[in-house]
């Protein structure tokens, strides 16, 4: 088993354009549910994908419990956050995220977390004023216009990050709290409804993307504060060597 600490959140990214033999290994690997829900994709683009996001989730976290890919069992929450089925006594916290043909996965052995991944794409509408709070959308509106889809899309992946570790999914309504985005503020949750101490116990970090995504972490660490480590192993090979065990 791999062990990650207090101190630390890491995460891994991997690529979902697999070309087909490896796709095929891929599958192997999956459980029945999960082989299931890829016949509802109605494009092979959004299949492949989502096989190379399961697979590679299933082989990074095989390697922190410690047991083959293929033997791991999810449960899901009232609104749908996954969890890995009881290991013995090893804690296992995880979240996936997936935009256009990138991944990304957070693990932690401490906290609860959500992350999220963004493709940086034109918008069409105004859509900010919909799902940001009324204090986000005026910070939004100040930018200049330079930066609006900078900002746009900060504010949207710490606020997606933020609702998959706190666990309420759909049901936290997304003007009840408040996170910063423009880059001359530090990264935090400035307010939850409902509860005043929540700033201090949840972190917000910015997670290193390709020029054009965007993506953040948020975890439940109590205050502590903690850093991203990023693994750079080369998820294809270790699929390889996951679909001979």
């Amino acid at each position: 088993m791999e062990s990650i600490g207090p101190d630390t959140i890491d995460v891994w990214s991997w690529k979902l354009d697999t070309p087909p033999p490896d796709l095929g290994m891929s599958a192997a690997l999956l459980s029945l549910d999960e082989c299931i829900r890829t016949i509802r994709f109605v494009r092979d683009r959004d299949r492949q994908r989502f096989v190379a996001a399961r697979t590679g989730m299933r082989i990074i976290l095989g390697r922190y419990l410690g047991i083959s890919p293929r033997s791991i069992g999810f449960d899901y929450g009232d609104n749908g956050k996954p969890s890995v089925q009881a290991y013995g006594a090893y804690p296992i916290h995880f979240n996936l995220s997936h935009s256009a043909d990138l991944a990304v996965l957070a693990v932690s052995d401490r906290y609860e977390l959500g992350i999220d991944i963004e493709e940086i794409r034109f918008l069409k509408e105004d859509i900010a004023k919909w799902f940001f709070s009324l204090r986000e959308y005026q910070t939004l509106r100040s930018l200049p216009a330079d930066s609006y889809m900078d900002g746009f899309y900060r504010c949207w992946t710490r606020k997606e990050a933020f609702i998959k570790a706190h666990g309420a999914g759909l049901s936290l309504p997304l003007d009840s709290f408040d996170v910063t985005f423009d880059r001359s503020s530090e990264s935090r949750l400035e307010r939850l409804e409902g509860d005043a101490g929540a700033p201090a116990n949840w972190a917000v970090l910015e997670l290193e993307t390709p020029i054009n995504f965007a993506g953040a972490v948020v975890a439940s660490t109590g205050g502590r504060r903690v850093c991203l480590r990023y693994r750079d192993e080369d998820i294809g090979q270790l699929v390889n060597l996951a679909s001979r065990m």
